[in-house]
């Protein structure tokens, strides 16, 4: 079922927590949230869980229902 803010899109450029949890609340309200990380490591979250390759419990939590790409802002 849609919700209240069905037919947004927001772009999420955020990292750690704060961020990233204000916008899951928009994505669990039915918005179109689409996470931006940067290539290499990722959002810093992911490194919280302290083993190689394993997604942190905070990272999966705080993004989910939402889409992601990966962009390097720093190359034109």
């Amino acid at each position: 079922m849609p919700g209240p803010l069905n037919g947004f899109r927001i772009v999420d450029v955020t990292q750690m927590i704060s961020g990233p949890m204000a916008t899951m609340i928009l994505a669990d309200q039915g918005a179109d949230v689409i996470k931006v990380e940067p290539p290499g490591a990722g959002d810093l979250t992911r490194a919280m869980a302290g083993r190689r390759h394993t997604m942190s419990p905070t990272f999966a939590i705080a993004n989910r229902n939402k889409r992601s790409v990966v962009i390097d802002l720093k190359q034109p």
